[in-house]
């Protein structure tokens, strides 16, 4: 079977497969994408890798919506990861940070929906190309994942910060 990657290719799918597993593994383990512990780290690191290891694969000879896909998350992982000090974003800055750095695992999803179903099985690839409607399925199954596990974390960061002022240390409940 013939191997449709390049170098380059094969390099920069490792290392987004292993951005998105540290992704999934940070949202599991923390409820979130946090840029200050580990997991989230490695997915920052990794994902910026991703996105300049992606930048000169070029198959159609020309940028495609991947390539400005790579550069949006470079936009936003600084916006996410300092999102904190950010003083307009005021007591809303966790939530913004939650949605921004699972914007970007979104965002991230999305070329791996695409050139998953459009190469694999290499022999017979389940979609011919981009358009095909099981990717648009698909699309539309990650875009309802991504709104469900924002919520999700959003849900989980108020009842963590609302537990949080609830707990006076040195008084006890009740």
């Amino acid at each position: 079977m013939p191997n449709h990657l390049s170098t380059l290719g094969i390099i920069h799918t490792a290392i987004s497969i292993l951005a998105l597993i540290s992704a999934f593994y940070a949202l599991a383990r923390y409820g979130r994408i946090n840029p200050a512990n580990g997991a989230g780290k490695v997915y920052v690191l990794l994902t910026i890798i991703t996105c300049l290891t992606g930048l000169p694969i070029m198959k159609t000879g020309h940028p495609t919506p991947g390539h400005f896909l790579a550069l949006i998350i470079l936009v936003l992982l600084p916006l996410g990861i300092f999102a904190k000090s950010i003083k307009p974003f005021g007591k809303g800055a966790e939530y913004i940070q939650v949605f921004i750095l699972s914007l970007t695992l979104f965002f991230s999803c999305i070329p791996a929906v695409i050139e998953t179903l459009t190469r694999l099985p290499i022999s017979a690839p389940i979609a011919a190309n981009p358009n095909a409607p099981v990717i648009q399925i698909g699309l539309i199954i990650l875009f309802v994942c991504f709104m469900a596990g924002v919520i999700y974390q959003i849900i989980k960061l108020m009842k963590t910060k609302s537990k949080a002022t609830t707990e006076t240390p040195g008084i006890s409940p009740g």
